[in-house]
């Protein structure tokens, strides 16, 4: 009796262009592995965060938050978005 091997689906053309960008795809696989990795990630951020900070001084607090000003913008986008909700009227 012989048993087929079983094929991974192959992942969406999405996760493929962002598989390949070298370091944010380890990064994007690793937590698609184990949802734990996101929160060691946190805790990098923050240290390189509060390393930053030691070096530059508060500038560095300014610096982040412009460059969260996109992800904020796509947040809200996101929340805002139409879901396809059916209205009665």
């Amino acid at each position: 009796m012989t048993t087929t091997p079983t094929v991974p689906p192959r992942p969406s053309l999405g996760l493929r262009i962002l598989y390949a960008i070298p370091l944010i795809g380890r990064i994007a696989r690793d937590i698609a592995r184990d949802v734990n990795n996101a929160f060691y990630l946190l805790i990098v951020i923050l240290t390189l965060e509060i390393i930053a900070f030691q070096i530059w001084g508060p500038v560095v607090f300014t610096l982040t938050a412009l460059c969260l000003v996109p992800l904020m913008f796509l947040f809200f986008v996101a929340i805002s978005w139409p879901k396809g909700s059916s209205r009665k009227g």
